[in-house]
């Protein structure tokens, strides 16, 4: 896996061989990640949606097994992912 350590998704715009190695690296996990596995991939999140790529992340974090650890809300620029992910994957930000 290689979320641990990753830096987060590229904002735009960013080169089209980062964009295509992070689909790579997030289409080579394997699905059904642990609930951890989903905590550490949810960090890799950035400021947009990475020209889709982000959905691609989502995806692979809703293959966890409920319920999750609490992860860190992405941010305003997040659009809609961040209330995918609180309402199917459930979780959100850790409480203050």
């Amino acid at each position: 896996m290689t979320a641990p350590g990753s830096p987060p998704l590229a904002a735009r715009p960013a080169p089209a061989e980062d964009i295509d190695r992070r689909e790579r690296q997030l289409t080579a996990i394997s699905r059904r990640v642990t609930s951890e596995e989903a905590a550490a991939l949810a960090t890799c999140f950035g400021p947009d949606d990475c020209y889709g790529v982000a959905w691609t992340l989502v995806h692979l974090i809703e293959t966890a097994p409920h319920p999750v650890p609490p992860w860190e809300h992405p941010g305003p620029e997040a659009g809609d992912r961040a209330e995918v992910l609180r309402g199917r994957w459930g979780g959100g930000p850790p409480a203050a």
